[in-house]
């Protein structure tokens, strides 16, 4: 007798949906198929679809920004994804110079993950390295973790990680296997004049200060044979000049990774009287960047949402750039958003993807043996609404879109079922 038996469902197999049936043995998928056999909970799935968990690589729960602290913390913001249909996030480390500073932050962050209701896994953090590289990235591997992400830019509160010790970690990406993150800004481009307001902060931060910094990298990646993944890319311009020039190493030495609000959005919204809402770094493009990564979206191996959110009074009371909280919420809303605008291309991109490019092993796929991780969805227009974490605004509300979360399964228990939230007990994942 299975313990959780799901039928009827189009189920995503290898690319395609699939009617049959899923059954599910403690944690793990022990049968697709046709037949239908008796457990010990069975879920009619009504012909709805059923795609593998949803994995979100790029959340930031309870992060201190200098001023204040990112509303959801793990509880409220695996509420969000599993509303969301995620049920795999990956957070990140405080960043640490060295590996001994690289283990407490470890351990700090496994503490305020144990409230998390869906699975998780960190990503390491590295600023300013001041000790032995080699030692911080065996430490890390330890860890059971395969990334670490670093800073061009942010000199000014000591995050940023220079050109020589990019080169390094690069090098070492490629002995032993591992990706290298990077946020890519060029630092000496930023416009820090504390008279900005969030009216200034696409200007501030200008699209060729990613997109040189991107370019510079991608060499230092082929140069050295390592592993680079760009988070957030926020300018069509800038993915289309990587593809310009390094094609033939995307999706195996480099990997892009963009945001549902880099789409959605252009920089006009800024101008806005409640434009503090929208204020995030790297910030919102042109329309004509927004519509040259729309048009790319192919090349994007990885949907993550930089969800780092916070309450409408912690933006408004800070207009100035110096000291305003930069980050929004989206994990609840991205597969919806992203999903209406591109179809089924986006599944991989928010599954099967990102289990290969962290090696999660049993992860991002619907087949015999690997985890019991499911987002079923339905065909129901909608209309985004209010977040059910705890924040009190989402910059996504009142979009309508044409796909519901139903339910959401980790390991074979439900955290989300028929639009019910039941709390869960996530687990840290390790790299294979």
């Amino acid at each position: 007798m299975f313990d959780l038996f799901i039928k009827n469902g189009f189920v995503y197999l290898n690319g395609h949906f699939v009617k049959t049936n899923i059954g599910v043995l403690g944690e793990k998928i022990a049968y697709i198929g046709n037949d239908v056999y008796p457990a010990k909970q069975t879920y009619n799935a009504q012909q709805r679809r059923v795609l593998p968990g949803l994995i979100d690589p790029h959340v930031h729960f309870d992060l201190y920004c200098g001023t204040i602290s990112s509303r959801d913390n793990f509880y409220y913001g695996s509420k969000s994804a599993a509303y969301g249909g995620i049920t795999t996030i990956v957070d990140f480390l405080d960043p640490s110079r060295n590996s001994d500073e690289l283990k407490k932050t470890f351990e700090d962050r496994m503490k305020r993950a144990e409230k998390c209701n869906v699975d998780y896994h960190f990503h390491a953090c590295i600023r300013e390295p001041n000790g032995n590289l080699e030692e911080y990235v065996l430490t890390m591997k330890k860890l059971g973790i395969n990334t670490v992400k670093l800073f061009t830019t942010y000199s000014e509160t000591h995050r940023r990680t220079y050109d020589k010790d990019i080169k390094k970690l690069l090098k070492y990406s490629k002995k032993y296997k591992f990706l290298v993150l990077a946020h890519i800004e060029n630092d000496e481009m930023i416009n820090r004049d504390e008279k900005l307001t969030y009216k200034d902060l696409s200007n501030a931060r200008p699209s060729i200060a990613e997109t040189s910094e991107a370019l510079k990298l991608c060499k230092f990646a082929k140069q050295t044979g390592g592993y680079l993944y760009m988070v957030h890319c926020s300018s069509g311009e800038t993915l289309k000049e990587i593809c310009k020039n390094y094609y033939e190493y995307l999706g195996k030495n480099i990997f892009i990774e963009s945001c549902p609000q880099y789409f959605v959005f252009n920089n006009s919204v800024l101008k806005g009287n409640q434009g503090y809402l929208y204020t995030f770094a790297p910030p919102l493009r042109s329309e004509e960047e927004r519509q040259l990564l729309i048009k790319n979206i192919e090349y994007v191996n990885a949907i993550g949402t930089d969800h780092c959110s916070f309450n409408i009074e912690d933006k408004e009371t800070h207009t100035l750039l110096n000291g305003m909280p930069l980050g929004v919420g989206g994990i609840e809303s991205s597969f919806v958003i992203m999903y209406k605008m591109f179809g089924d291309q986006v599944i991989d991109k928010m599954s099967k993807n990102l289990a290969k490019i962290e090696r999660f092993a049993g992860k991002g796929e619907i087949k015999s043996g690997n985890f019991a991780d499911f987002t079923i969805i339905s065909g129901d227009n909608q209309t985004i609404g209010k977040p059910h974490g705890a924040v009190d605004y989402s910059i996504y509300e009142h979009i309508k879109v044409n796909t519901s979360i139903e339910s959401t399964i980790v390991r074979g228990r439900f955290v989300l079922q028929k639009g019910k939230f039941i709390e869960g007990q996530g687990k840290y994942i390790k790299c294979e």
